[in-house]
């Protein structure tokens, strides 16, 4: 059943509760709710949810991340915009390894017969997201993920299958097949990283509707980070990196567990959407964090 177009009067309805709730973009999302609806019934339900606080993404299934829409199931992490900075940082480190041929003897997403097909690995992965939009960027990826949260599993299945990928449950590492290791030239990460004593200063859209797992980093936040970079060199491939997206005054204990690794750290930066990579590549002596880590800041 299709739901007839809302009337001004409807909008100005549904508007009005929004914001009473705390919704700041309230005529936007009364559109959208609007019109993912598929019923009147079902567009009862969907106000009452968001109003109780449930996120939007979770309420209309999807979530809006490089142009795409990603599926989204209720407890599974929302994809943040700052993320699109890591999958901007990741579709670049395949380029520059011409992964990705964009001149003669190829065009995007068809390698030449010297080039190879860039292989993705997105670690912690949640809905695939950040794997998915490197992947269709890049247009020639082949592309795993994984993710110990079953309820994630099932939703990033949703999303990578579109690009012919695979996806593992199971903790970091321990579900990807073996035919990966020294293959990996693109590992990337958006494992958690907030303090665990910060958790409870979070939106409550987070609080209290995404999965804990995909929140508490630990203690300092940098656990995950530490278990991730420690393993990473064994699955990379030689000119392969990892890039893990951490937070601006977490970044010096993100690079240096990369560097405990034998991983050379370069902090990448950009202000506006207020997103921390941290990029690691094979070269350094293990335990040992290069002078003057790196830092590009990008507008």
């Amino acid at each position: 059943m299709t739901v007839p177009p809302a009337t001004p009067g409807d909008l100005a309805a549904i508007v009005t509760r929004l914001r009473a709730a705390g919704c700041v973009f309230a005529e936007d999302e009364a559109r959208l709710l609007t019109a993912s609806a598929r019923s009147a019934a079902d567009l009862a339900a969907m106000i009452d949810r968001r109003v109780s606080g449930v996120p939007l993404e979770h309420v209309v299934g999807w979530a809006e991340f490089c142009g795409l829409r990603i599926a989204v199931s209720d407890g599974v992490f929302v994809p943040r915009r700052r993320s699109e900075f890591l999958v901007g940082q990741a579709v670049d480190v395949a380029l520059a390894a011409e992964a990705v041929p964009l001149a003669a003897g190829g065009t995007p997403g068809q390698p030449g017969p010297h080039q190879r097909r860039p292989v993705i690995v997105d670690l912690c992965c949640g809905s695939g997201a950040i794997g998915v939009a490197a992947a269709s960027a890049l247009g020639n990826a082949e592309l795993h993920a994984a993710d110990i949260d079953p309820v994630a599993v099932a939703c990033a299945r949703q999303n990578v299958a579109l690009f012919g990928g695979q996806v593992y449950q199971g903790d970091l590492y321990d579900p990807l097949p073996a035919t990966l290791r020294g293959r990996v030239g693109v590992l990337v990460v958006n494992a958690p990283y907030v303090p665990t004593n910060e958790i409870e200063l979070m939106p409550s859209e987070a609080r209290l509707h995404e999965s804990p797992i995909a929140l508490d980093g630990g203690s300092d936040g940098v656990d995950v980070h530490r278990r991730v970079a420690a393993a990473a060199p064994g699955w990379l491939a030689s000119d392969g990196k990892l890039l893990i997206e951490t937070s601006d005054r977490q970044a010096a204990a993100t690079a240096a567990a990369m560097a405990a690794s034998g991983l050379v750290p370069v902090v990448t930066r950009d202000d506006d959407r207020d997103a921390t990579v941290v990029i690691g590549s094979r070269g350094a002596v293990p335990g040992t964090l290069p002078r003057g880590v790196a830092a590009a800041r990008t507008r």
